[in-house]
């Protein structure tokens, strides 16, 4: 299966709650934190969620 490298670039502070759990849930808690992924339906939902706050990379 193929992966995706995300990278948190920006902050969660005064977002959504929804948004902070979803940043958990990729294992992004500090601004530079990095994590390998593997690309599947709900991971690429996740992303689109909060896109706006990462940088996405094929791994």
């Amino acid at each position: 299966m193929a992966k995706v490298k995300v990278t948190k670039v920006k902050s969660t502070i005064e977002k959504d709650e929804r948004v902070k759990r979803t940043m958990k849930a990729l294992g992004l808690n500090k601004i530079g934190d990095t994590n390998t992924i593997e690309n599947n339906a709900a991971v690429a939902g996740m992303i689109r969620k909060v896109g706006h706050l990462l940088k996405v990379e094929n791994a």
